[in-house]
């Protein structure tokens, strides 16, 4: 495959491969809510390059919405660390086309209203070749009208399907595993893992839970699974025991429970507290220390699905498993903590735009379109990814593996 050292050049960076050259991204990221200004590095900001030099030339603006306040926090947060940290290794290491690269971090608040202004603050205001974001699916879905009407990329981390499945989607591309990959790995492991065929399912009303309830309905006949009973909550729901209540009267075998943090660790306490001994299937969602932290002893036993990166031990392919194993190390250094899921999706969303650019030797969007649209076997964090005209999900199924919660810490369940 051709190669592009993204992350890698004189070991500074960890190897991002596709296309031919080497290139970066970064000058001090800079991280502001919507309503407030970033601390971005000033235009012209020349950043040490690898050689002790000065990069050249006014910075490429990338922004990026996370949602680093509000419930969606525990995913935003691990996404900005990782932007960060690319951003800081890829200007060390010379920069993009001899240019600082300038990430410019704003906060959606978990809000889809302010992930619409801060959207068109980085294009108008910022001047943004491409656009990262969001965390939740509310707020891409929210961002991809204004985008697409720009004709400027967006790189999304959210799981959605409609993110790319529904128009308008030629100028969006995802680094997350999308819904259906992951309610595959998880429906399978009900069917083959747990060998049980009754579920009731237990799904956040928003984007994220819902797309993820739309597509177990798609696939549990080819699995032999028959949905039982199925109830909704509220994001910011504090007490799930009405609806746990109901799904336990329909006798499931297993109980898959789709949505983020909080609810998800309501549900397992809820549990917990009905004394309702059932196996417990979460979403990806939950791919993260926050679920452990908030669910506490209740989080025992549940699995769910997840990118390779909690275990680098599952990794088969050579240049992604070293790929990891760096970023885990250069990531704990940084921030005194592991990545996780989420953290993974913030790499690779910096990094296959880094891998547009430099294989496009422009940012002019019409450029960039093409070159993601031709992105091919490129290794990041969350898998390998292959791009086309009308695929922009990138990744498959067996990027994914299924991790247990025992004793307070992540294991293998298959």
């Amino acid at each position: 495959m051709h190669k592009i050292l993204v992350a890698a050049v004189a070991a500074c960076l960890v190897v991002v491969v596709l296309f031919s050259g080497c290139g970066g991204t970064t000058t001090g990221s800079s991280e502001a809510s919507a309503g407030t200004d970033a601390t971005t590095a000033p235009a012209g900001t020349a950043a040490a390059d690898s050689q002790g030099g000065q990069l050249t030339g006014d910075p490429i603006v990338i922004g990026a919405v996370v949602s680093t306040t509000g419930p969606n926090a525990p995913l935003g947060e691990p996404e900005r660390m990782a932007l960060e940290l690319f951003e800081k290794q890829i200007n060390a290491a010379g920069g993009v086309l001899g240019r600082p690269l300038d990430v410019v971090v704003l906060d959606d608040q978990s809000n889809a209203k302010e992930a619409v202004t801060a959207t068109q603050r980085l294009l108008q205001q910022e001047k943004a070749v491409a656009v990262i974001g969001a965390s939740g699916s509310a707020s891409t879905l929210a961002m991809k009208a204004i985008t697409a009407q720009a004709g400027i990329p967006q790189i999304a981390m959210a799981a959605s399907n409609n993110i790319t499945s529904e128009p308008p989607s030629d100028w969006i591309w995802r680094v997350a595993p999308k819904d259906d990959l992951a309610v595959e790995r998880a429906v399978s492991h009900v069917a083959e893992g747990l060998r049980v065929t009754k579920i009731a399912v237990l799904y956040d009303e928003n984007a994220f839970g819902s797309s993820g309830l739309a597509q177990i309905e798609k696939v549990k006949d080819r699995y032999g699974i028959e949905v039982v009973a199925k109830e909704s909550y509220k994001t910011d729901e504090t007490d799930l025991t009405a609806q746990l209540t109901k799904l336990k009267g329909s006798n499931p075998e297993a109980l898959i429970v789709w949505g983020t943090n909080p609810g998800p660790a309501v549900a397992a306490k809820n549990l917990k507290q009905l004394a309702w001994d059932i196996p417990y299937v979460g979403s990806h969602g939950i791919a993260n220390a926050k679920f452990i932290e908030l669910a506490g002893e209740a989080a025992e036993g549940v699995t769910f699905p997840t990118t390779k990166i909690l275990f680098p031990e599952s990794i088969t392919d050579p240049e992604q498993k070293a790929l990891i194993e760096k970023l885990i190390t250069d990531y704990t250094a940084e921030f005194g903590q592991a990545p996780n899921h989420f953290s993974s999706h913030g790499w690779d969303g910096i990094a296959v735009l880094v891998a547009a650019i430099e294989q496009a030797k422009s940012t002019e969007p019409a450029a960039l379109q093409a070159a993601l649209n031709g992105l091919t076997d490129f290794t990041g964090a969350d898998g390998i990814f292959t791009y086309t005209a009308t695929d922009h999900d990138g990744l498959k199924v067996d990027d994914l593996i299924m991790v247990r919660v025992e004793g307070g810490k992540w294991a293998l369940a298959q």
